[in-house]
């Protein structure tokens, strides 16, 4: 393209300048009203959905983890344990289960988040760990490798 003069050089912005807006409109396009037709408005609102969307990932991760935390909670309150001295006693035991594993084996297997509690009962017990003594006496029938030694 040859321009004759300077102001035509100045004025032309070239094919950048589409494609930059188009994908700013692109963004806005499920807005309503001048946030989706007007440039210079629409700017200013996607670059506000964007900053409330990279909240919002942060946001859904710590909800999904309250979410698992609570649900183990319930779980081991449910079985006359505490959550705290489950993960202690799992630990002590070389069974590295994250919240999230334990929330579901404590939504959809029951019995085998018993049976994780009655070993870590058991564990705890046999360690001595605090607050065991005010839990009672451990389940019935669970045998851990420090009971054969």
């Amino acid at each position: 393209m040859v321009f004759l003069n300077t102001i035509l050089l100045a004025r032309n912005r070239g094919p950048d300048e589409f494609w930059r807006k188009r994908r700013i409109f692109k963004l806005a396009a499920h807005f309503r009203g001048r946030r989706r037709n007007c440039y210079s408005v629409a700017v200013r609102y996607v670059h506000r959905a964007l900053v409330y969307a990279t909240k919002g990932r942060r946001l859904k991760k710590a909800d999904a983890a309250q979410l698992w935390e609570q649900r183990v909670t319930a779980a081991c309150e449910e079985l006359g344990f505490r959550y705290p001295l489950l993960r202690e006693a799992l630990a002590r035991m070389n069974i590295l289960l994250n919240r999230k594993t334990l929330a579901d084996l404590a939504v959809w297997e029951p019995r085998t988040f018993k049976s994780l509690v009655n070993l870590s009962w058991k564990k705890a017990s046999e360690d001595g760990l605090a607050g065991v003594a005010d839990l009672g006496s451990p389940p019935p029938g669970v045998i851990t490798r420090g009971m054969l030694k």
